[in-house]
């Protein structure tokens, strides 16, 4: 019915069904059929016409003057929210986690800003999951399990965990040779990982470790410093700890052994239509994800 509506308003103002139809692009049939399916809804005639006249009636001028301004302003608001959704240029907000963004995917970041200077990047860093509608971002990269039925989630890559240690603490506590040997040494505990699922590699067996930690962290990065300086060994995502370990400054722990995979989603609000802009970012992460082993799954030798 609103098109109906809208039609009428245009009809309306052109004082004419044939100039309607032509500025609208219809045919002039659908025009007259649709006006009289709306004087039939409404119970109303609305236009008087004859093949040298076109008046409106008392009731048609009152429906004019009621809708008019409210149809041109919905059509004109609609026109805009097209528009954006299909150019480049203009303001993005994303949500993105703290520790990887500012270590293994800052080159995505940097170069997406390099590629694209006519969109203005509005990059939102925290390690908790922000609420999206109410800090009006446009788009999420996340980590880990997503459950909110309000967002929509592609699933971009996966990351790996492994346990690790720096080689002093190994050199002075001894080095683990079965899972059972964990028992004898200090665990650090980061809430991303409460506890550790792990699978041999070899075998395929699988057993899940529930920590009684001697270090407790809400943060990887500081997880990690605490590993790298000695104090005990902890479960952490590759992409935190793969550059140390290439450096020999971290060490593998029972490398037959790997945690959990922590998966990678771009989310948004469900029914939200991403704006190009956004959809040029997705891509241009996707990409940047695909090309880096450690992104899908892969861990160091």
């Amino acid at each position: 019915m609103l098109d109906d509506i809208s039609l009428f308003v245009h009809i309306a103002q052109c004082r004419s069904l044939s100039a309607a139809a032509g500025r609208l692009n219809v045919p002039a049939a659908t025009v007259t059929r649709r006006l009289k399916r709306l004087e039939e809804t409404l119970g109303v005639r609305l236009v008087h016409r004859t093949a040298r006249k076109f008046t409106l009636t008392s009731e048609g001028e009152a429906y004019y003057r009621s809708l008019a301004e409210l149809m041109f302003q919905a059509e004109n608001t609609l026109e805009g929210l097209n528009a954006d959704l299909h150019k480049i240029r203009g303001p993005l907000r994303v949500a993105a986690p703290t520790n990887a963004s500012i270590g293994i995917l800052s080159p995505m970041w940097s170069d997406f800003v390099k590629q694209h200077p006519e969109i203005r990047l509005s990059l939102g860093l925290s390690n908790d999951n922000r609420d999206l509608r109410e800090n009006r971002f446009d788009l999420a990269l996340r980590f880990g399990a997503q459950s909110d039925p309000a967002l929509y989630q592609k699933r971009i890559g996966s990351v790996a965990t492994m346990m690790v240690a720096a080689p002093k603490y190994l050199t002075e506590n001894g080095e683990p040779k079965e899972l059972d040997d964990l028992r004898h040494h200090k665990l650090i505990w980061v809430s991303s990982l409460p506890h550790w699922q792990l699978r041999n590699t070899g075998t395929a067996s699988e057993e899940t470790i529930y920590l009684n930690a001697d270090i407790a962290v809400d943060d990887i990065t500081l997880a990690r410093q605490f590993v790298a300086d000695g104090h005990g060994i902890a479960l952490l995502p590759v992409t935190e700890t793969s550059s140390a370990i290439d450096a020999g400054r971290l060490r593998i722990v029972l490398p037959k052994w790997t945690g959990q995979l922590r998966n990678a989603y771009l989310v948004w609000p469900t029914g939200r239509l991403l704006s190009a802009r956004a959809k040029c970012l997705c891509d241009h992460i996707e990409a940047f994800m695909a090309a880096h082993k450690v992104l899908q799954g892969g861990v160091p030798l």
